[in-house]
């Protein structure tokens, strides 16, 4: 359940074909809170009551140490106000940041949210092609390119999300 083409394609490689996702675009009044974990389950719970059907729901985190966490699960709506680069700015020296994905499940009965995250550091300015809000200024640790100056399946290697989701690929292999 998303409108992001990228984040559905990039869930569809990460699963493989042996587990077919059709794309639902149905627009979900999402909660807000800094709790990423909880977002994820109520937007599952909504996306299942709008649709009827099992659904497997994502969102992420991007939490900045030097800000206690934030923006974290806001992310998105700091770079629509802000923009990209006024994070790199405002983060100062301590440039440490946590990515994290939680992908969830619900089929009407069982509520599952697994997560992945990946430990970095925000660059000092944006740099790569642009695929998702935060890709241009986050470096995973051990690595100096951010996640859109790497491949896509550099980037799946390690991200926050391909550990997510192959947890999610653990458990629907267990039904």
């Amino acid at each position: 359940m998303t409108s992001n083409e990228n984040k559905f394609e990039e869930a569809a490689r990460i699963l493989g074909p042996a587990f077919e996702l059709i794309q639902a675009r149905v627009p979900i009044l999402e909660i807000q809170s800094m709790d990423v974990r909880a977002i994820v389950k109520d937007k599952a719970m909504k996306a299942y009551e709008r649709i009827g059907k099992p659904v497997v729901v994502e969102d992420t985190s991007l939490g900045i140490r030097a800000w206690n966490g934030f923006p974290g699960p806001l992310v998105a709506w700091v770079i629509k106000t802000m923009g990209i680069e006024v994070i790199c700015r405002l983060v100062g020296k301590e440039r440490h940041a946590t990515a994290e994905a939680c992908v969830g499940f619900y089929d009407g009965k069982r509520l599952e949210v697994f997560s992945g995250k990946l430990e970095g550091k925000i660059a000092a300015s944006p740099r790569g092609r642009e695929r998702f809000d935060w890709d241009r200024i986050f470096i995973p640790k051990g690595f100096s390119k951010t996640f859109a100056e790497m491949s896509i399946e550099e980037k799946n290697r390690i991200s926050h999300r391909m550990k997510a989701f192959n947890q999610l690929k653990k458990f629907l292999k267990s039904l």
